[in-house]
């Protein structure tokens, strides 16, 4: 099996202006938090996830709900929205999802899936993730090239989203061997992910050190762990569901 125009990593959303996106599987990594949460809501019962571009488009979503249908998180800046639940993990399992949609908006994830639409299928990945993801796009789309898309910080790069593009890399590089074409970035990721335990890296990263001061490092330790969940979250039409 073979990726026939091979594997791209964008270390930041905003490098999608530099690339076509028709004919493409793109992977969408905002490891800290917003795809590691989408895919921890999915694999604990969530009936599917609604990623919106800010807080308005939240709420605006959230009306046209029942109430108790749905739980509605967000943040800006790493800062949780007023009347809104944490956008973490850890947080929403504990919240409650199970049964209930989660209306999401984020800073950085939620904008970049929506900038990815053009391409021929689009995925929510983490490391939470990692192993089933890569199973399904392979066995699902054979012959695509494949894009790594790392949402990044406000034009900003962040090294845990490129840490787990590595991983992904990495779990491609074992299943593909020496038949994919493997683009200068996607090497680097996958050195990056090589030389460091998950953990520690996400920790050490600029948001992890963010979210340590702000008593969160157990959100971080959870977004850490690799290849946990079984669910393959796919945007389609605005919506996130386990494909």
């Amino acid at each position: 099996m073979m990726l026939s125009h091979g594997v791209h990593v964008l270390g930041k959303r905003e490098e999608l202006d530099s690339v076509r996106l028709q004919g493409k599987v793109a992977i969408v990594l905002d490891i800290l938090f917003a795809t590691s949460t989408m895919v921890a809501a999915l694999a604990n019962g969530a009936t599917g996830v609604i990623p919106v571009i800010d807080g308005a488009a939240a709420s605006a979503e959230a009306a046209r709900h029942a109430p108790g249908s749905f739980v509605l998180a967000g943040e800006l800046d790493a800062i949780t929205l007023p009347g809104f639940a944490a956008p973490m993990p850890l947080a929403l399992i504990a919240q409650g999802v199970g049964g209930r949609k989660l209306i999401l908006s984020t800073t950085n994830g939620t904008g970049a899936l929506h900038d990815c639409a053009a391409a021929d299928h689009v995925y929510a990945g983490s490391l939470l993730n990692g192993r089933a993801l890569i199973e399904y796009v392979l066995a699902a789309h054979p012959g695509q090239a494949l894009l790594i898309v790392c949402a990044g910080s406000a034009n900003n790069f962040n090294l845990e989203d490129f840490y787990g593009a590595g991983y992904l890399v990495e779990l491609l590089a074992e299943r593909l061997g020496g038949q994919t074409d493997f683009s200068d970035s996607a090497r680097a990721a996958r050195s990056v992910y090589r030389h460091g335990a998950p953990a520690v890296t996400l920790l050490e990263a600029r948001v992890g050190r963010m979210m340590i001061a702000r008593a969160a490092t157990e959100e971080v330790r959870f977004a850490a762990q690799l290849s946990v969940y079984d669910v393959v979250p796919r945007f389609l039409d605005g919506r996130l569901a386990a494909a």
